[in-house]
């Protein structure tokens, strides 16, 4: 079974997306063990024992995470099919580029089809989260 077949089915983690299943549009993409990837290419045996983060996990406390902030006030998503996708792959490149540049946040990304946006909604959603977070309170 693919892990994003098991995340769907046994585990009921439906933001998690079957889209092309061959790894070309990123609907699938999970964060395993800090790191970016597409769990259409992986057996869930494969992942038995390693930190998994989908997009369920991202908000905490029912208060949406800085980048789900972003995308919903930034017109990031349209039918949504690739946001929570997307939304992990911005998690990973902040992660790892905190103030990316548009480039760096094109790149990022390319590894995620939109259907919908033509992507600048996207784009801007993911450069405003570095706004977002160092504005917020660090009380909150």
């Amino acid at each position: 079974m693919l892990l994003v077949d098991f995340l769907r089915e046994v585990l009921k983690l439906t933001g998690t997306h079957v889209g092309c299943d061959t790894s070309n549009c990123g609907a699938c993409t999970v964060i395993m063990n800090g790191r970016s990837m597409k769990s259409c290419t992986w057996l869930a045996v494969a992942a038995d024992g390693q930190e998994i983060l989908t997009i369920e996990g991202l908000a905490q406390d029912e208060k949406l995470h800085p980048i789900q902030e972003a995308f919903w006030e930034n017109h990031g998503l349209q039918c949504g099919y690739c946001t929570p996708g997307m939304v992990l792959s911005a998690f990973y490149l902040l992660s790892k580029i905190p103030q990316p540049t548009e480039f760096e946040i094109r790149r990022g990304i390319s590894g995620n089809i939109c259907r919908c946006t033509g992507y600048q909604g996207i784009v801007d959603s993911i450069g405003k989260v570095p706004e977002k977070v160092e504005t917020k309170d660090p009380g909150s």
